[in-house]
């Protein structure tokens, strides 16, 4: 593979977990040494490859998790993680490989890097389902989270509105909760992993909301009425609070954004 499209569809196309985490990577550090051509010279597939298991199950059919705390619910909550980490390896490189061509050399620099960062997140927590019993693919798992990227496939803004503003920034809401949750089990192995997640998720919004805007900025239109319209158009769930603040305005996502949803807990009209 010689260009950066070749290199992010060969990940997209590797189904096998361990090899889709080398394959990205392997990605990221040709990039980096200069290895990789600035083009776009083949389209990304529909969808990435994916192994056989986890099966992949719609929200309505997932199995309870079992009593909060308990090991069987830690092992559940750790193995919905990761497989949330599995997808986003192959959301990254989508948005690269799809979107690339759009924008500057930074663009490529910014989510190739998102996408090394979800694949060394996918590893230390499938490692860390082989140290507690399990490993990914044990359980079944959520099967709707490829479809913001279908719903989103020809229209970058849409997808960074979706993605990395909505679903990821969802993630900074969410996952200090959930690291007390480890933390009050005595499970500081997976409290460790989920703060590094965390910090590097910060990050990953920060760049899908820098992106964003400086598309918004081209365009000359305002980036919160149009982010507003674009999740209303684009996005099948509901956002709502309670939204971690300081997380969100370290990511440069901040309450202008979402000011309205805080008040009143509904969607976008």
């Amino acid at each position: 593979m010689h260009s950066i499209a070749e290199a992010a569809r060969a990940v997209l196309e590797t189904a096998e977990p361990a090899e889709k985490v080398k394959t990205a990577r392997l990605a990221a550090r040709r990039w980096r040494r200069g290895e990789l051509a600035h083009r776009f010279d083949v389209a990304m597939p529909e969808r990435p490859a994916w192994p056989e298991r986890p099966e992949l199950l719609p929200p309505n059919r997932m199995p309870k998790r079992g009593r909060a705390g308990s090991p069987r619910a830690r092992v559940a909550l750790v193995h919905a993680l990761a497989h949330i980490e599995f997808v986003a390896i192959d959301l990254a490189f989508d948005m690269l490989g799809r979107f690339g061509g759009a924008f500057p050399r930074g663009f490529v620099d910014d989510w190739i890097a998102v996408g090394a960062d979800e694949a060394m997140h996918f590893a230390l927590l499938d490692r860390r389902l082989r140290g507690m019993g399990s490993h990914y693919g044990a359980l079944p798992a959520h099967a709707g989270l490829w479809e913001a990227a279908e719903e989103t496939a020809g229209d970058v803004m849409a997808r960074l509105a979706v993605v990395p503003m909505v679903l990821e920034a969802r993630g900074l809401d969410v996952t200090p909760a959930t690291i007390s949750r480890f933390e009050a089990a005595g499970d500081s192995a997976t409290a460790r992993i989920l703060h590094r997640i965390l910090k590097d998720e910060i990050r990953h919004v920060g760049s899908g909301t820098k992106w964003f805007e400086s598309a918004c900025a081209r365009n000359e239109i305002a980036p919160q009425a149009v982010w507003r319209d674009l999740v209303a158009r684009h996005f099948r769930g509901i956002v709502k609070p309670p939204f971690n603040d300081s997380a969100r305005q370290a990511a440069g996502l901040t309450r202008e954004y979402y000011a309205a949803l805080a008040h009143d807990g509904e969607n976008f009209p």
